[in-house]
């Protein structure tokens, strides 16, 4: 189909008239009249809850030349509590009519910001409303615009009655200087485990604008298979749509997984069907409908207990330093050729204006990232200046360029609290070792999951069965592995080494593969083995938070294949045997009694006891026989 006529195609027919939606109809006189400056703050007021200020602003289209809506506006929102602490200033959007999502409506007088406020009591805010050129990336070329500068008021914010998994009732989840992301309302400490794939979530049927450039290489999804797990009561929009992708959400979290990754812009890339853009190549005018649709998933996701993980770009689109290849495929010129310009600064800030209230996300600068160190480090030092929040970012690399990339990113001066790792599935535990490790001795630990799995065609492989697939994938050796293969030396390879949990990756052989998978139920069997490790982590009692890599304790000083053990020196073990079978631990520098535990990662449950109860240090003791199934994968709690 002629790229023209598929875009028009796709596109979701957009209301002429402006609907005035759940705004009022006090803003609005006619189609083209400007706001007067009035404010309204909605939302349920409640803490780590989202608060929406919308702004009766200046009228806006989303093509607008003269002044260019998304550039030569400038919009941000102070937010401060009542007693001085904190003080959020936050982005602001252009929202078209309030309702975008809903209407299609791509112009309007509605400029939004968003809190999630992190106290009750009382909160102010005041305004910001800049117009001039490029004034969006470039605070200092505009003038304050009134009536819209400097209108202020207040808010009342009480408590929240959210449960778990819901994370308003845990809080945001921030880097703390350790190795593990924390939750500021309940104090709490995160694991993840969900899917890595497929990478184009978003290229998505009941999206606005959501087309392919390439139909055979990245097809849109419908989500079909997870239709009937929507619910009544669930959220959609426009005539009902949305319901599949919102099922898959839910799926995900009843199967116990809790994170989701998607791409957020991959023109030119493998799937070459997701931008937040009206037009795929035009990287200055936003879509106010489709990103408002992106958001009630998002916010969905979040009232599930599920992690945003926003890849914010792809490989093909993140520099300019193969520019035969781009041509040759017709890929886009990279937002500013790589560097830090109007196009990337605008792009992040739409980013984090729509979407950063969210409180479990991170913001990671690209998958398999190829910028310069000097495009990396001003990238995040962006981010991270505009992200009142100061959510995680983080960075993912090819594996045989991790040892180029990463090492220049460390310490304190860098911005980046994390990698996100892709490794082959039998090295998940070295490399994770190796990250903690120096991140450790540049002075800023880093959160170190394993997102991504090699080989590429094989990844994570299917449940046993599903679509006829016989449960064995091949390495890169040619050796055979299944998902049980998986949960021992990715899933808890990752996590005996300190790090922060998994991202499963389909692979582009397997059935429902990377790029046109949108049935999570093909790996039902490794969200189980996911939610089983992180429940044990969280409920066991250990303090994993204090414990460090001690593999040399159970005879593995190559901390690969062997077993594993992580260790408070004194105080506590964990052993992790992959392979089952009998282990001595090392208890020469501890004095004292010890019991021993049993857990099984298989089925989780109780724990148990084995042949073995107690041990006593001074020297090399025996933990004894599994309860059951020797040959089995077991860990084992050695606690005083």
């Amino acid at each position: 189909m002629n790229q023209n006529l598929a875009f028009l195609a796709g596109r979701r027919l957009r209301t002429a008239a402006l609907v005035l939606g759940s705004f009022g109809a006090s803003i609005f006189a006619s189609a083209r009249d400007h706001g007067d400056g009035s404010v309204v703050v909605a939302g349920e007021l409640s803490q780590w809850h989202a608060v929406t200020l919308d702004l009766a602003g200046p009228y806006a289209k989303e093509g607008d030349t003269a002044p260019r809506t998304f550039r030569d506006y400038s919009f941000f929102v102070t937010f401060t509590h009542e007693s001085g602490v904190p003080s959020y200033t936050v982005p602001g959007y252009f929202a078209a009519d309030g309702d975008a999502g809903n209407t299609s409506a791509d112009a309007g007088t509605v400029w939004r910001a968003h809190l999630s406020p992190s106290k009750t009591g009382t909160w102010r805010y005041r305004t910001h409303f800049a117009q001039g050129e490029d004034v969006a990336v470039d605070p200092a070329a505009g003038k304050p615009l009134a009536p819209y500068d400097g209108v202020s008021g207040s808010f009342v914010v009480t408590a929240s009655k959210k449960a778990a998994p819901d994370f308003r009732a845990q809080g945001r989840l921030q880097y703390v200087g350790q190795r593990y992301l924390r939750f500021a309302g309940d104090g709490s400490y995160f694991f993840k485990a969900g899917p890595d794939a497929p990478e184009t979530m978003l290229a998505y049927t009941d999206f606005d604008n959501t087309v392919t450039f390439k139909e055979k290489k990245g097809p849109l999804k419908d989500w079909s298979p997870h239709l009937g797990d929507w619910k009544p009561g669930d959220p959609t929009w426009g005539e009902g749509r949305g319901k599949a992708l919102i099922g898959a959400m839910n799926y995900l979290n009843e199967a116990g997984a809790n994170s989701v990754s998607f791409l957020t812009y991959n023109a030119g890339g493998d799937g070459d069907n997701v931008w937040p853009f009206v037009e795929r190549n035009d990287k200055f005018v936003y879509d106010c409908s489709k990103l408002d649709q992106w958001n009630v998933v998002f916010s969905h996701a979040q009232s599930l207990g599920l992690f945003l993980h926003f890849k914010t770009q792809e490989t093909e689109n993140d520099d300019q330093r193969f520019q035969a290849k781009r041509e040759e495929r017709d890929i886009p010129e990279a937002l500013d050729g790589g560097l830090l310009g109007p196009e990337r600064k605008l792009y992040y800030r739409e980013l984090v204006a729509r979407f950063g209230h969210h409180l479990a996300l991170n913001w990671n600068l690209g998958e398999e990232n190829t910028q310069t160190y000097e495009e990396q480090r001003d990238m995040a030092h962006f981010l991270d200046s505009i992200d009142a929040y100061d959510h995680p970012i983080v960075i993912h690399t090819y594996p045989n360029q991790q040892d180029d990339v990463y090492p220049r990113l460390l310490g304190t001066q860098s911005a980046l609290v994390g990698a996100s790792l892709q490794n082959e599935w039998n090295d998940a535990h070295r490399r994770t070792l190796q990250w903690i490790e120096a991140s450790e001795l540049a002075g800023k630990p880093w959160v170190c999951p394993n997102d991504e799995q090699g080989p590429a065609g094989m990844g994570v492989p299917p449940d046993p069965g599903y679509k006829g697939f016989d449960g064995m994938a091949t390495g890169r050796h040619g050796e055979s592995y299944d998902l049980h293969d998986v949960r021992k030396l990715t899933l808890w390879g990752n996590l005996m080494a300190g790090g922060a949990g998994v991202e499963y990756y389909f692979g582009y052989k397997l059935p429902e593969n990377d790029l046109v998978a949108q049935d999570y139920r093909s790996r039902h069997q490794s969200w189980k083995y996911g939610r089983i490790a992180i429940d044990f982590f969280q409920e066991s009692g250990l303090p994993f938070e204090r414990m460090r890599n001690a593999d040399a304790l159970v005879g593995n000083p190559e901390r690969k294949n062997g077993n594993f053990c992580l260790a408070e020196a004194g105080n506590a073990y964990l052993v992790y045997l992959p392979e089952g079978g009998e282990v001595k631990l090392d208890l020469s520098g501890a004095s004292g009694k010890f019991k021993v535990d049993w857990f099984n990662p298989r089925e989780g449950g109780k724990l148990l006891k084995g042949s073995v109860k107690r041990v006593e240090g001074g020297g090399k003791v025996s933990l004894g026989k599994a309860p059951a199934d020797p040959s089995e994968d077991w860990a084992i709690l050695v606690t005083r």
